[in-house]
């Protein structure tokens, strides 16, 4: 679980271990910033962006810009970069981000590649609506 390249800091480590023991979910630094808080070992948002960039350098993380362009998560991939490739659903109501893996879009991605001689990057490929929970919502009579 070390980082390879670059030095290994108490903190870099403690990020890195945050990040593995989260695979699953993507994560902002404000997220890692409260845990390490949580922790006892208080560092900066300037920090832990620092250490997040070394790891995205090291292809250990991925980093997904999100829409507005001024937002990023991030999620851990490991060695493996291809084991988490998938499209994001990015729900406008609520703001969650959701990841999916799916045979159609990658068969779109195939037609577009086949077709249009573009290469569709899914680990920055976002699709933007309204998640079944906000949906519900709004079907219930209620506002988002």
């Amino acid at each position: 679980m070390g980082l390879s390249g670059g030095y290994k800091t108490k903190q870099s480590q403690l990020v890195l271990r945050f990040l593995i023991e989260n695979r699953d979910r993507h994560l902002v630094a404000d997220e890692v910033v409260e845990h390490l808080k949580q922790q006892g070992t208080a560092v900066s948002k300037a920090t832990v962006y620092r250490q997040l960039d070394r790891l995205v350098e090291q292809n250990l993380v991925r980093k997904y810009i999100l829409g507005d362009g001024t937002s990023a998560c991030y999620q851990y991939c490991g060695d493996d970069l291809d084991r988490h490739l998938h499209y994001h659903l990015k729900c406008c109501a609520c703001g969650k981000l959701f990841h999916v893996s799916c045979n159609y879009l990658d068969t779109i991605a195939a037609h577009i590649l086949n077709e249009h001689h573009f290469r569709v990057d899914s680990s920055k490929t976002v699709l933007y609506g309204t998640c079944e929970t906000c949906c519900k919502q709004v079907e219930k009579g209620g506002t988002i």
